[in-house]
């Protein structure tokens, strides 16, 4: 099932300077940042990162349950949902047909891919007191089970600033084609993997903040331009998180540009 991927882009560093209310240095276009870590990585990985946040908001699922699944898609594919992998392996958590995860389309569904992983992981007996690495194993029966050791320091950023605990902390550099409006897909797709309360109420801070993360890292796709939440903003143009002025911080849906 182990198939060693890079992951392209990602690497711990020390912040030097303002946070993640500046502009973005050069390179990788999206970065995750936590308090004095942050880590630089690609527009289709925070996509998949999004998802994988999004399902285990959606399934009512511990931030921890999100870490480890981070760090299992880290190791498994680079959070890249490859179409091909050892014997019939496929997508982001190299998931196998023939061993009952699903069909071939399914697994490279990240959405579908992200619910199985979190449905077998809940059948893991005291998962929830498991360190990282052997509640994946447990999960993957990879041939190589202390490996999602290496992506923990990284999954449990990337899943701080996706699950709200850390505000603002995911920023994408997106190019959205002048003039383009919201995918009219947007809603459904969103309610689909956060479920229907992120587009109809008023969701708690840190799970709105989670809709937030996931409109930034599904923009590119789905023409977003911007995204207003709790008196913050993010733009396409800047790639980065801003204060809106004279506004307060009651958190009611994400707004979307």
């Amino acid at each position: 099932m182990l198939l060693a991927v890079p992951l392209a882009g990602i690497g711990l560093a020390a912040l030097r300077g303002g946070g993640h209310h500046t502009k973005p240095p050069d390179g990788p276009p999206c970065l995750a940042t936590a308090g004095n870590q942050r880590f630089g990585f690609e527009l289709d990985q925070a996509r998949n990162a999004t998802t994988i946040a999004a399902i285990g908001r959606r399934e009512g699922l511990p931030d921890h349950a999100v870490t480890i699944a981070l760090a299992t898609a880290m190791q498994e594919s680079g959070l890249h949902n490859l179409d091909h992998g050892d014997l019939d392996s496929r997508g982001l958590f190299q998931q196998r047909p023939s061993q009952g995860w699903g069909n071939a389309q399914q697994v490279t569904d990240p959405a579908h891919a992200a619910s199985a992983f979190y449905r077998r992981l809940a059948q893991v007996k005291g998962w929830q007191t498991m360190d990282v690495t052997q509640a994946a194993q447990a999960v993957q029966r990879s041939a190589a089970p202390d490996a999602y050791a290496n992506w923990e320091p990284q999954a449990r950023v990337l899943a701080q600033v996706l699950t709200g605990e850390v505000p603002a902390g995911l920023t994408c550099r997106v190019t959205v084609p002048s003039g383009a409006q919201p995918d009219p897909g947007l809603v459904s797709t969103m309610a689909t993997e956060l479920g229907p309360e992120a587009t109809s109420g008023a969701p708690a801070t840190a799970a709105g903040w989670t809709a937030a993360a996931w409109l930034v890292g599904h923009a590119e796709d789905h023409h977003v331009t911007s995204v207003t939440y709790a008196g913050q903003r993010w733009t396409a143009k800047t790639g980065t998180w801003s204060p809106v002025p004279g506004a307060g911080t009651t958190a009611g849906p994400p707004e979307i540009g």
